[in-house]
């Protein structure tokens, strides 16, 4: 059905009353605001009964204000501007009325001689009957008509309704409808919420993991250095034992050379003495020296080898393998491994290195290491 739109002159009718009537729709009924209207913390307004609406599909299990048991409100978004409206246990007879609107409303409506949408409904005319207004709703043909229409031309076979009362039931199917959708983009809202949460969890307990993490390789280079400087101390006392010893011999060897070589020299000086009776007296005695140093046993010194140091070699290839072969252990692993009686058990994941330091603790989701199974081939080294 087509409409021919024209517009009637309406007594008190302007353009700024046509811009105020807009100012006082609401947005989810789509008529002009009813008392009470409810002023929301973003200052935007709503009917107390939309707003209700709201907030019960909303709040489906939030119990009604008369109950004695309800200790606090629930929430919805506004829907204008999506602002979040959290109410106290009141629910929405908590909130403030906007009495400056309902007086607006008050002034409207004795300044204006039509009802809400009037000036559309007057403007709204039967294109084939030219003096005809739409007043039916044709429900056949699921469209506005008017009498005439139904009576002589078109819709005289069909079933028609008041167009009033299409018009309140769709209203109404169209309010709950964005009353649904309404909520439903709360819990669209509420569920990204939780998996930015989550999201965030996630992140804080990686950062977590990875903290302990370094904290169980860094007990595990404090173990390698200070078994380290155990072995370099262990070397280097060997080797002081060798050296002093070693030392020791070449301070004997030397006191024996400069006995010998003093004797050398005090043998030529005399063998140099003209006079034999003067070398005669000293002759015998330099002899018997000489005849005794002789006979001195220089024949200790270090056996062969003495100065290798290849027994302090040490073979870390099995070490070396089984630290590549640190994994992460599962729970289900960390069950099976733990003995029987064991109190020491705990719950979630878990990260474990042998041979940890004494004085390291487990704490609560403490990420512990464990080697991966040994092959075959280096069970031998073991």
């Amino acid at each position: 059905m087509n409409f021919a739109v024209g517009f009637k002159p309406m007594l008190g009718t302007s353009q700024s009353m046509d811009n105020l009537e807009k100012q006082l729709i609401c947005p989810i009924c789509l008529e002009m605001f009813t008392k009470p209207v409810v002023i929301l913390p973003c200052q935007h307004n709503l009917c107390r009964k939309c707003a209700n609406d709201i907030f019960q599909a909303s709040n489906p299990l939030w119990q009604s204000r008369s109950s004695t048991s309800v200790s606090s409100g629930g929430r919805f978004r506004c829907p204008s501007c999506r602002h979040e409206v959290v109410l106290d246990r009141h629910g929405v007879y908590g909130l403030q009325r906007n009495l400056l609107v309902e007086n607006i409303i008050d002034i409207y409506k004795q300044e204006s001689s039509r009802p809400l949408h009037a000036k559309a409904e007057q403007q709204l005319m039967c294109e084939e009957h030219e003096d005809e207004k739409i007043n039916i709703y044709c429900l056949t043909c699921e469209a506005p008509t008017c009498s005439m229409c139904k009576v002589f031309g078109a819709h005289k076979d069909c079933e028609v309704a008041p167009l009033t009362n299409i018009y309140k039931r769709q209203k109404g199917e169209l309010s709950d409808g964005i009353a649904m959708l309404v909520a439903g983009n709360d819990r669209i809202q509420a569920i990204i919420a939780q998996m930015e949460e989550i999201c965030k969890t996630i992140e804080d307990n990686a950062r977590r993991q990875k903290q302990h993490l370094c904290l169980r390789f860094d007990s595990l280079y404090s173990t390698l250095e200070e078994r380290k400087k155990e072995l370099l101390q262990e070397i280097g006392r060997e080797q002081e034992e060798k050296v002093q010893r070693v030392r020791g011999l070449i301070r004997q060897y030397g006191d024996h050379l400069e006995v010998s070589s003093k004797l050398v020299e005090s043998a030529i000086q005399s063998m140099e003495e003209p006079q034999m009776a003067v070398y005669l007296q000293q002759s015998k005695e330099l002899i018997k020296k000489i005849t005794d140093m002789s006979k001195v046993s220089m024949s200790s010194r270090p056996e062969p080898g003495y100065e290798n140091m290849d027994h302090f070699t040490v073979n870390i290839e099995h070490v070396a393998e089984m630290l590549r072969t640190i994994e992460f252990q599962t729970e289900v692993a960390g069950e099976e491994a733990e003995p029987e009686g064991s109190g020491d058990a705990e719950e979630g994941e878990h990260l474990d290195v042998p041979d940890a330091p004494d004085g390291m603790e487990d704490g609560e989701n403490t990420p512990r290491l464990r080697p991966k199974p040994a092959s075959a081939s280096h069970a031998g080294q073991h």
